[in-house]
């Protein structure tokens, strides 16, 4: 497995992002299936498994601390804190809180749920607006200095917010969703990135399955699905979207490989400092995204896929407005 560097780490080109195991797309599979793949991706050479405390509201770092207890050694451990599940009368409801009582609590329950000591790359998931940014990684930082944490990131942060937090700590990983349909990192974080020495974690790498050629018609997701929610995947968006895919199914005939490979193999054009982050269920797809680390995109491939799939040519909004106004990631004019 190719490897690229975050801060101290040095991680395989793609690793996991365990959501999906827990959260978000409908059901989850059976434990025994998620911790079946939990210990194939292992053995496969993946060094970098990326969990929070969101996914699952719990549940995600709890499946991953009972799987992989006694193997702590074979990965870095990535987590997220400052937007997690909090009781009501009402349930469990999502709530973004970057105050420093909050993320010290969220830190010391993802340690519990993960059965470990230390997180190795911990990230703020939300900034919260409502709290400096400066506050809520001064929090992250005495976690660092504590012994609970090795290293801060951000997840879904403008470069200008990505600069204050790094004046404060070290900011070693941004988190970001970084596809060909979604590019709003080139706008300034990518940049920024290079320039202060972090690294770009990019999530949904095959745009939420569109880029892998199977999800055809929207109308099959499941009730609880996020995408059900993101304009881009509304029944008239998609249908436009669709029309895309012929030409991408080709190039990736072209290219010798499976359209999601060719998916994940973009993102790690974009840089050295860029890992890819897919996330799956099955352990056929794992093997299928894996095997993007062992391409090499021609110039010609390169071309064709930016003219095809682009910021233009993509219909709908990532995000609709409600879940825009909660990321702080700079959006396209």
């Amino acid at each position: 497995m190719q490897a690229r560097r975050i801060g101290p780490f040095t991680v395989s080109a793609v690793s996991l992002g365990c959501m999906n195991l827990s959260h978000a797309y409908g059901a989850p599979p059976p434990p025994a299936q998620a911790e079946a793949l939990l210990h194939r991706a292992l053995d496969l050479g993946v060094t970098m498994l990326d969990t929070a405390a969101l996914y699952g509201f719990g549940a995600n770092e709890t499946l991953l601390g009972r799987a992989l207890k006694g193997q702590r050694h074979r990965f870095v451990l990535a987590s997220k804190g400052g937007m997690a599940g909090v009781t009501s009368a009402d349930g469990v409801k999502r709530v973004i809180d970057g105050r420093p009582e909050a993320l010290r609590r969220n830190c010391e329950d993802s340690l519990q749920r993960l059965q470990v000591e230390t997180i190795d790359l911990y990230y703020l998931h939300r900034w919260d607006k409502t709290v400096p940014i400066e506050e809520s990684v001064g929090a992250m930082a005495d976690l660092v200095r504590a012994g609970k944490v090795r290293a801060l990131g951000l997840s879904e942060v403008s470069a200008a917010t990505l600069r204050r937090a790094h004046a404060v700590h070290p900011i070693v990983a941004v988190q970001s969703e970084y596809s060909l349909w979604s590019r709003n990192v080139e706008i300034g974080v990518l940049q920024a990135c290079r320039e202060i020495g972090a690294s770009l974690v990019a999530f949904s790498p095959t745009a939420r399955a569109f880029l892998t050629g199977t999800l055809r018609d929207v109308a099959t997701l499941d009730a609880k699905d996020i995408r059900r929610g993101m304009p881009r995947f509304q029944p008239e968006h998609y249908a436009r979207n669709l029309k895309l895919l012929d030409g991408y199914a080709q190039i990736a005939r072209d290219a010798g490989c499976s359209m999601a490979q060719l998916a994940i193999a973009w993102v790690l054009s974009r840089g050295e400092q860029v890992v890819a982050l897919p996330g799956t269920t099955s352990i056929a797809h794992l093997q299928e995204d894996l095997g993007a680390a062992k391409l090499t995109l021609t110039p010609d491939v390169l071309q064709r896929l930016d003219a095809l799939i682009n910021r233009d040519t993509v219909s709908g909004a990532r995000y609709n407005p409600a879940t825009q106004a909660e990321v702080d990631t700079e959006e396209f004019a």
